[in-house]
């Protein structure tokens, strides 16, 4: 079982190519419902009482256990708008509201404590730190981050990086965190903080897994059609955790293996707005799009 603690949202989202001025969204929310192809997945997020039985339904039929999805009768969801230039790397905020994730303090039930995956998704670095600790060891801790909590919260960050196995963090964050321009060195210094393997989000460019011993790449899927990449960073976590939790050992090949299902999850994801294109997907499309990323990166050794 993966375990995600983070936000269930509604996203307003403007793109070049459209608009949705009220949408399911949410780290904890892209997360698992990437996650549930491949595991069981736990919730633990809050939301309003606006979030309703039409917005759950975008979690039915998938293994996803919503005995941590707190409602807070009284009060909103958490709501996020942002929107994208051509260049859809990059977002930029409009508005945040809190809501009711303003006083989230996530407390585990018995179940929850004994995951064998566990993800803190994007949330203050305390209360990572927090469900931690309330935790039994997990077989592997993974946590994501942005920039807020580097601008506001580095201590905080720094104590909860000590205590993780793997980080997902973005290509932007390792400069600004560690202050280094070349990514792979800013990436070492993150690691000489204790976690083993740092997965580096980089967009269109695809992602770069890099460990103490090794470094590995992978590209972005190549799509005609990309509308909305809000969420794609969750569903490539989601993706690449669920296929990690459902194998016995987690080890270079299976992690290598994981990078490029996190990769097709997400490539799906940005092919709609929200979670749609994700809700109409099943494991053999993931399958398929999978063997023709294997196809895409393949090459023979140059015989002698």
């Amino acid at each position: 079982m993966i375990l995600v603690v983070g936000s269930v949202a509604f996203d307003a989202i403007s793109t070049p190519f459209g608009k949705v001025d009220r949408c399911i969204g949410g780290s904890a929310t892209y997360f698992s419902v990437a996650a549930s192809f491949f595991s069981e997945v736990d919730v633990v997020a809050v939301v309003g009482e606006d979030f309703g039985e039409e917005e759950t339904a975008v979690f039915k039929g998938r293994k996803i256990n919503l005995d941590g999805l707190q409602r807070v009768s009284g009060q909103k969801t958490f709501f996020w708008s942002g929107e994208y230039g051509f260049d859809l790397n990059v977002a930029k905020t409009r508005d945040t509201q809190l809501n009711v994730f303003a006083d989230f303090k996530p407390q585990l039930n018995d179940r929850q404590r004994k995951p064998d995956v566990l993800f803190l998704a994007n949330i203050q670095p305390e209360l990572q730190l927090d469900v931690l600790n309330q935790c039994e060891r997990p077989r592997l801790v993974a946590l994501d981050t942005m920039n807020l909590w580097i601008n506001i919260a580095k201590d905080a960050l720094t104590r909860v990086f000590r205590e993780v196995d793997l980080i997902v963090i973005n290509e932007a964050e390792v400069r600004q965190y560690t202050e280094e321009a070349n990514l792979v060195k800013g990436a070492r210094q993150i690691l000489a903080l204790g976690p083993k393997t740092l997965v580096v989000k980089r967009g269109e460019y695809g992602v770069m897994m890099i460990t103490k011993d090794a470094v590995f790449a992978a590209p972005a899927y190549p799509l005609e059609n990309v509308f909305d990449p809000t969420g794609a960073g969750d569903t490539f976590a989601g993706g690449f955790l669920g296929y990690l939790a459902s194998r016995r050992d987690i080890n270079d090949k299976e992690m290598r293996r994981a990078i490029v299902f996190g990769s097709v999850l997400a490539s799906f994801t940005v092919e709609k707005f929200s979670l749609d294109r994700l809700r109409e997907i099943t494991l053999r499309d993931v399958q398929e799009r999978y063997q023709d990323f294997r196809a895409l990166t393949h090459f023979e050794d140059h015989e002698q």
